[in-house]
């Protein structure tokens, strides 16, 4: 068991290509982090930084009290699972996972060693260290479910089952940081389910350092103790998963965790006795007291992002007899029904019940057993204390609590 502490790292590629830059990143002893972020965002070439495969630039990597930065790979004391599982093709399920602690135990000399031994005591020793690889192997088999397959070879083996290969041969060895390189990504909806569940449940049997890395957000969401958003080769947030939800640090981070994702329209605030209000073409909104004090900016040009989930929509039918100043008005263009939920697509026609050719399309996400059609004329219930107001040149929430 181990922290790891990454301090000022950077890597630049042939190119002048910078795929990491200035990363300083604390990993807790025991903790289950997650590097989230689209492709080319740099997680993946953190990852690697972390486990020896790409030279760092620049900075410092430790494991525990240890410096590893320019540390061969297997003398780290981690364990990496791969995308593609990376399984020996011409070796068996039980060689595969008894690999990695022959070579711990001297590599091509274990394998060689029988034909050279000269004394019952050399002989006792090797007998005796194949024997604890052996008990090693199958008790990590039989807690992974994968006794019945160690006889198998890697062509035989459904992905799943390839996936509990390979997390049992980075388990066999006892590492004392696990690193995982997007190993989901290649299995079905429901394999993906089922090998979360399994992920978590490791990491609470083992109370071992991981890290994770993987572009979907439900993975990081459900995972991660705490979640790292990257872009860029920089990191833009990190936090639980209701951190970086309820309260996303910029645009980028609001517009990637959350699906559908957040809404985003630009405007502009306007003040008044009765408070301060977003207004732009089509759509206002009552800003919160609460927000109103959190707001940070000297500019009234914003943007304003709401997530489909607080907003109710209504048909215009039940609302028209019943005026309301917080409403706002337009069209559905798309339905999308999803059993759970249905996703409507609404196009803005303005701040009064008055149809216009619509300049805004939001998603909202509304209650399945509610019918819905294209074309539907309907009110749209903003939740305002669920808002957020970003900076359109930088993406900072204007409005995160201190």
């Amino acid at each position: 068991m181990a922290s790891v502490s990454i301090e000022g790292v950077s890597k630049v590629f042939a190119g002048n290509v910078e795929a990491v830059r200035d990363l300083h990143l604390e990993i807790h002893d025991q903790e289950f982090l997650v590097l989230l972020g689209p492709s080319g965002c740099g997680k993946s070439t953190t990852l690697r930084l972390i486990a020896g495969l790409e030279e760092v630039t620049s900075g410092e990597i430790r494991i525990g009290d240890r410096e590893v930065t320019h540390v061969a790979p297997k003398d780290r004391d981690i364990a990496m699972v791969f995308q593609n599982y990376a399984l020996y093709p011409h070796m068996s399920v039980y060689k595969n996972m008894a690999f990695g602690l022959e070579l711990r135990y001297g590599g091509n000399w274990f394998h060689r060693t029988w034909k050279r031994l000269t004394s019952p005591t050399e002989f006792a020793e090797v007998a005796t260290k194949r024997r604890g690889i052996r008990d090693e192997v199958r008790q990590t088999a039989q807690v992974m479910e994968i006794e019945h397959l160690l006889d198998r070879m890697p062509r035989q083996l459904s992905g799943g089952e390839r996936q509990r290969v390979a997390l049992g041969r980075a388990t066999v060895r006892h590492p004392a940081v696990f690193l995982f390189d997007e190993p989901l990504s290649n299995l079905d909806a429901k394999l993906r389910l089922e090998m979360r569940k399994e992920l978590s449940k490791l990491h609470q049997r083992l109370e071992t350092t991981m890290v994770y890395v993987t572009h979907d957000q439900t993975e990081a969401m459900t995972l991660g103790d705490r979640i790292v958003v990257m872009e860029g080769g920089e990191v833009r947030q990190i936090g639980t998963s209701m951190e970086v939800y309820d309260q996303p640090a910029t645009k980028f981070v609001a517009g990637f965790i959350g699906s559908p994702p957040m809404n985003f329209v630009s405007g502009k605030l306007t003040r008044a006795d009765d408070g301060m209000r977003f207004v732009s073409p089509g759509l206002e909104v009552s800003i919160p007291e609460e927000k109103e004090k959190q707001f940070t900016s000297g500019s009234d040009e914003v943007l304003l992002g709401i997530r489909p989930e607080d907003m109710t929509v209504q048909k215009h039918s039940t609302v028209q007899d019943h005026p309301n100043e917080t409403l706002n008005f337009g069209d559905i263009s798309l339905v999308e029904p999803l059993g759970d939920s249905t996703l409507l697509y609404v196009e803005i026609a303005g701040g009064s019940s008055q149809p216009k050719n619509g300049e805004i399309t939001l998603i909202s996400k509304a209650d399945p057993r509610t019918k819905f059609e294209q074309g539907d004329r309907v009110a749209l219930d903003i939740a305002s204390e669920h808002l957020h107001l970003f900076d359109p040149e930088s993406g900072q929430n204007l409005t995160m609590r201190g």
